[in-house]
């Protein structure tokens, strides 16, 4: 125990801590007590006093010292867990193939895949020429760029189409601030230009050109787009996105036949093309952006395919010559189905293939461009998560897809779209015994207060029984319209096996069951997404899967929001939180334009500076909500260097909890001093984090081994 937590313990508690009982709030064991230091701010007419508003500072000294006491408390705290954290830890390493290879995709001449180690944090990046019978070329050790970093993180990887340079990009710090490097593969010499901040690359068809895009150093907005002759001492700026609504990024068709920036707001679009063989030109642009209208564009010999949700708040999709796809221009390809959400599109010679979500399920469906035939790919399970994989090439009639359940590992597909034949290439294998036949997984769906009907997924060990004593690890997230799925987790199965039934409700706000799903969840309408997880929480109690003193809630980010919100409205219906890097404090981070994400999400949120907006946003804002009540357990883990969520807004929450709840129950904060908003980037420190919200969910359940 360093010198932190023995001052942080009294001497009488050393041999009480002792058991399941030890994770119990004790008298004896005090927490950290930050500071007040008064901040008042007026805002619409309202005074809103913020005793922790000094934490946002991290250059202040006693910010670390606080975040340093409170990750030793809550290590003290949670010592007595430390054998079952072990043995989670162990469990779900027993459950990993450690040495192992990803599904090779050609692309070129090569046939690229990467591969682990076992004791290896990170992967290997390499290709072989012609087949998987060739020599290995290492393209990037990730384990040697990581070396004197605590952290990790690739974000591009583009080889040239001469297969001579690769462009990627790193981060070292988790506050998603990536440099792009080139690398000549001819050589293995990292060349000396590199690019600060960029966020986004593509080649151009020289084999020498890049387009990338860069983001603003404080409100990390991805704003300039720039093109660069590789070699050359400077860089072109090529446009400069002013509106502080959007975000730029560029990519290249799948048939190399077209460069597309694209500038993205919340609800809306707007894309420039280039032909890629010509990089010195000038970029157009298809459809100027307008309010409210969403758009993607693909291209196909010759037309633009433009899914576009103008008149279909669903999706359509219209064709457009190149020379001018003006509105005026388009022809309807894909009629608008209410009942169907379009979610994306690919070309590829000869075939379309279109990602459909109806009923909150995916599915494929591949179009035959001469014949107009279709044919969609569904799965027989009742629940389970379909899309599109690695697919690198145009020239093939083979469509890489992936699928998933809770109950059925990863399994990688290639589909012959002319046979419509389909072969299993892989399935992540999960050794230590793993029997899918010994797992039940389902969809059932809750009535909320207001008659909708809201989609759960549910996975248990057979067996478990279902009269209202079973524990349960509630999850929930339910924003942007992104779209939770019923996916598997080897780690989840530390839980099922101890008798837990894991849920994940897909409540408004989110995309799962279209567009009309995620706007009764947004903006003046969010408190839609708070309502139906709290109606879902009920269901599910009243309904025997569980009860309210053995429900476990978890959600992070925006989820983390829904933690703070929903505890703060009901916090008699939990036994225990996990709120991971919550976005709690949301009047004030949304009041600050300077802050990374707040500028982009006013149409998300809402613009605080507006009174009606304000009024509505108050009303669930997490850390303005903490009241003298009674509130469940609750762990919330910030990180350091997260950008998008800064440490800031869960540690404030905490200090404000502590000072003003009138219970004993526990209340944690582990503060991730070294990593962003994904937490750790080592494959094996990430497992470390899972045993220890395990233990901690788990220990609420009163589930100690």
């Amino acid at each position: 125990m360093n010198k932190l937590s023995q001052l942080l313990l009294r001497p009488a508690l050393a041999a009480a801590l002792v058991g399941s009982a030890a994770l119990a709030q004790d008298s004896n064991f005090q927490p950290p007590v930050a500071k007040k230091v008064p901040h008042v701010s007026e805002v619409n007419g309202a005074t809103l006093k913020d005793n922790y508003f000094w934490l946002r500072d991290k250059k202040d000294p006693d910010v670390m010292k606080y975040l340093q006491a409170e990750n030793a408390y809550t290590e003290a705290v949670m010592k007595p867990t430390k054998d079952f954290q072990d043995a989670l830890y162990k469990e779900m390493l027993s459950h990993t193939k450690q040495t192992d290879l990803s599904v090779p995709a050609r692309y070129g001449r090569y046939f690229y895949y990467s591969r682990t180690e076992e004791g290896k944090q990170y992967p290997y990046r390499c290709r072989k020429l012609g087949s998987m019978d060739a020599p290995e070329e290492i393209l990037l050790d990730l384990n040697k760029l990581a070396e004197g970093h605590s952290f990790l993180g690739l974000g591009d990887f583009s080889v040239s189409d001469d297969g001579n340079l690769l462009v990627y990009s790193i981060d070292t710090t988790g506050y998603r601030q990536f440099t792009l490097y080139i690398k000549d593969l001819r050589t293995g010499k990292t060349l000396g230009e590199h690019i600060e901040r960029e966020t986004s690359v593509a080649w151009a068809n020289d084999n020498k050109t890049i387009f990338y895009t860069t983001e603003d150093p404080i409100s990390k907005r991805s704003d300039k787009f720039w093109r660069h002759t590789l070699g050359a001492a400077n860089s072109d700026l090529l446009f400069d996105e002013k509106d502080e609504l959007f975000d730029l990024g560029v990519g290249r068709s799948l048939d190399k036949e077209m460069i597309f920036l694209e500038s993205e707001a919340k609800t809306s679009r707007e894309y420039r093309y280039l032909a890629a063989d010509n990089p010195a030109g000038q970029f157009k642009i298809v459809v100027p952006r307008e309010k409210g209208h969403e758009y993607d564009v693909n291209y196909y010999e010759g037309q633009f395919y433009i899914t576009t949700n103008k008149n279909a708040q669903n999706f359509r999709v219209v064709t457009a010559p190149v020379n001018d796809p003006s509105e005026k221009n388009w022809k309807s390809f894909i009629d608008h189905n209410p009942n169907i959400k379009i979610d994306g599109l690919e070309t590829f010679a000869g075939r379309l293939v279109v990602s459909e979500r109806e009923g909150g399920l995916n599915y494929l469906r591949i179009i035959d461009m001469k014949t107009k035939e279709s044919q969609r790919i569904a799965m027989d399970e009742p629940d389970y998560d379909l899309s599109i994989g690695e697919n690198l090439e145009y020239n093939t009639a083979t469509l890489r897809f992936n699928f998933q359940s809770m109950v059925t590992p990863l399994s990688i597909y290639d589909y012959d779209m002319k046979t419509h034949q389909r072969k299993l290439m892989k399935q992540q294998e999960v050794p230590g015994g793993f029997d899918a036949r010994r797992y039940e997984a389902k969809r059932i769906w809750a009535v909320v207060r207001d008659g909708t009907m809201v989609p759960i997924s549910l996975v248990y060990k057979k067996g478990v029984p279902l009269d209202g004593t079973a524990p349960m690890l509630l999850y929930g997230y339910g924003s942007y319209g992104i779209s939770m799925s019923a996916t598997f987790s080897s780690n989840r199965l530390s839980l099922l096996d101890r008798g837990v039934i894991f849920a994940i409700a897909y409540i408004r706000g989110g995309g799962e069951l279209g567009e009309e799903w995620r706007d009764e969840g947004r903006m003046m309408s969010k408190m839609n997404t708070f309502y139906d997880f709290i109606d879902c929480a009920e269901y599910l109690e009243k309904n025997k899967y569980t009860s309210a003193n053995r429900m476990v809630i978890q959600g992070r980010s925006a989820g983390g929001m829904l933690m703070g919100a929903v505890t703060n409205m009901r916090p008699d219906l939990f036994k225990a939180v996990l709120a991971q890097v919550p976005f709690v404090d949301v009047i004030n981070t949304m009041l600050d334009a300077s802050l990374p994400l707040t500028t982009s999400e006013y149409i998300e949120w809402g613009n605080p500076h507006d009174k009606p907006a304000f009024d509505y946003m108050i009303r669930y804002s997490p850390y303005d909500n903490v009241a003298a009540k009674n509130y469940p357990a609750m762990l919330v883990e910030v990180s350091l260097n997260d950008s998008q969520v800064p440490y800031w807004e869960g540690t404030k929450l905490v200090a404000k909890l502590r000072a003003t709840k009138t219970d004993k129950n526990l209340l944690l904060l582990k503060a991730n001093l070294g990593a962003g908003h994904g937490g750790s980037s080592g494959r094996y420190d990430a497992l470390h984090e899972a045993a220890f919200d395990y233990a901690f969910a788990m220990s609420q359940m009163g589930i100690t081994k």
